[in-house]
C-alpha cells in the first residue's frame, strides 16, 4: 500500500503539493506514482523562471519501464528545482515526499490556499480513493 501523507494535497495525475511557510509550493510525484514507474533512471526538470498554467506539462521522469510527464498542479513561476535528482533520480523512489521533491513554484495568486486551484486539489482520503487503495 502506498504512503499517502495526510498533510499534503494531490492531483489525479499523481503529483503531490505542499504549501510551505514562505508561501512557495513544493511539488513531487506520489509514492504510488513512483511504485508504478519502478526504478527511476532520469529526470528532466523545468527551467527556473518558467511560468506555467495549472495542468501544463513541465518535466519528465523516466524509469527502466517508461517515461512519464509531470504536470504543474498550480499556476505560477518555477523558483527552484531539485538539481540533486539529475545525478540521483532514484531518490524519488526512496524518498518521494522528502529529498525526492521535483520543484518549487511561486503561485500566481496571493493567499494560494484560498484559491479555486487549491480547492480542486485532492486531500489524502480522496487521493487514496482515486488510486483504489
Amino acid at each position: 500500500m502506498s504512503e499517502i501523507p495526510s498533510e499534503l494535497k494531490y492531483t489525479t495525475s499523481h503529483e503531490w503539493v505542499r504549501v510551505e511557510d514562505d508561501g512557495l509550493v513544493t511539488v513531487g510525484i506520489s509514492d504510488h506514482a513512483q511504485e508504478l514507474l519502478g526504478d527511476l533512471v532520469f529526470v528532466e526538470l523545468p527551467e527556473i523562471e518558467a511560468v506555467f498554467n495549472a495542468g501544463d506539462e513541465c518535466c519528465v521522469v523516466e524509469s527502466v519501464k517508461a517515461a512519464s510527464d509531470v504536470y504543474v498542479p498550480i499556476t505560477g513561476e518555477i523558483v527552484e528545482v531539485n538539481e540533486s535528482l539529475l545525478d540521483e533520480p532514484e531518490t524519488i523512489n526512496t524518498a518521494p515526499y522528502d529529498s525526492g521533491w521535483l520543484f518549487r513554484i511561486k503561485p500566481s495568486e496571493d493567499d494560494f490556499e484560498e484559491t479555486e486551484e487549491y480547492e480542486e486539489l485532492l486531500d489524502a482520503e480522496a487521493y487514496q480513493a482515486e488510486i483504489g487503495e
